[in-house]
């Protein structure tokens, strides 16, 4: 493709994540990777070397050598985002901000005007919305009535400057609100901090407007990586694994005469017991994709830039999330645990 039709981009910030933003924008046809930006010239100059590319130690040099730049993919630290992506977007650059948008709400809500006062694109990294598991369930077009997250690992010792809320658990709480149709109503929780003066294991139930319920686990001090999510609805059941891009699945529609036999037999009181119920009903799997994630995000962050598309995960969702991962630790913080009283069990 001729450079004039190429999207002009920049990555600001190249460690863990932004190397694979880097990376991707390389490979995309439709775009033109300018620079990657780090303080950190070894690590920013290794990338430059690997994609053809510039390097830069800061902002103020990439907009003052390439002016033209339209997106930017901003991976630097959480607590920095509000300065990188505000300058960015003050000079009109389109910003991809990694997950999570901001440290709070507050920042996280001034970012939002910010992108509104310069009228430009702010999307937000939520990688996992293109997981093709979680495609493959949003296309089902549930009402759930019942959502369960699991998502442990070993610690990485990485991003230890937030708590595991900010950290893990916010990706499935973006996926909740993605998936729930009502209001959030009430957020219970409870977090246990080990290493440091953050939570490290989490637990949330949050109940929606709707009567909707949703569990989320979250723990970076598990003894191995588990990820997956679980949507019951009146209309069927899915099972995720995100590892493994595997998921399986029973609807209702599928088994209606198996179940309403079995519920005919139940109300004479037959005896049910030698029954099978996996045998009952009509599982199948889920037809998943092997695209990956981050590419698919920076296809449509491209894309939404060139306005063709809208952006999967907008300003507004980056938000949302941010706000319930707050209301968790504030109930976290809340949580009141007394321990057990040995004397009351004799």
């Amino acid at each position: 493709m001729n450079d004039s039709k190429r999207i002009p981009v920049a990555v600001v910030g190249v460690g863990r994540m932004g190397q694979h933003h880097a990376r991707v924008y390389h490979e995309l046809p439709s775009v033109q990777l300018l620079t990657v930006v780090d303080a950190d010239a070894q690590r920013r100059d290794a990338l430059a070397d690997k994609f053809g590319c510039d390097a830069l130690a800061s902002v103020d040099e990439l907009l003052e050598k390439y002016p033209h730049v339209q997106a930017a993919s901003v991976a630097v630290p959480t607590v920095h985002h509000e300065a990188v992506a505000g300058q960015l977007m003050a000079h009109g650059v389109a910003c991809l901000v990694e997950k999570p948008l901001a440290q709070s709400a507050d920042v996280a809500h001034r970012m939002v005007e910010s992108a509104k006062k310069f009228n430009v694109l702010l999307q937000v990294g939520h990688t996992e919305r293109f997981n093709p598991a979680v495609r493959a369930i949003a296309s089902w077009n549930f009402i759930p009535r019942f959502i369960e997250c699991d998502r442990v690992s070993p610690m990485t010792f990485r991003s230890v400057d937030v708590g595991v809320v900010f950290d893990m658990m916010i990706h499935d709480l973006d996926i909740v609100l993605k998936l729930a149709r009502g209001k959030v109503k009430d957020v219970a929780a409870c977090g246990v901090n080990i290493l440091g003066t953050h939570e490290d294991i989490a637990d949330a139930r949050i109940v929606f407007d709707d009567g909707c319920v949703a569990k989320l686990t979250a723990s970076r001090l598990a003894m191995k990586t588990e990820r997956k999510l679980r949507v019951f609805s009146e209309s069927g059941y899915v099972s995720l694994d995100y590892a493994s891009k595997s998921g399986t699945a029973i609807r209702r529609t599928g088994n209606i005469e198996q179940l309403l036999e079995i519920r005919n037999q139940l109300a004479d009181g037959a005896d049910l017991s030698a029954l099978r119920y996996t045998d009952l009903v009509a599982m199948e799997e889920l037809t998943i994709n092997d695209e990956e994630p981050l590419r698919a995000e920076l296809t449509n962050f491209i894309e939404a830039v060139k306005g063709d598309q809208k952006p999967e995960v907008d300003a507004e969702a980056g938000l949302a999330a941010v706000n319930l991962a707050e209301a968790v630790v504030t109930a976290i913080r809340n949580h009141e645990w007394k321990g057990l009283d040995l004397k009351k069990l004799i």
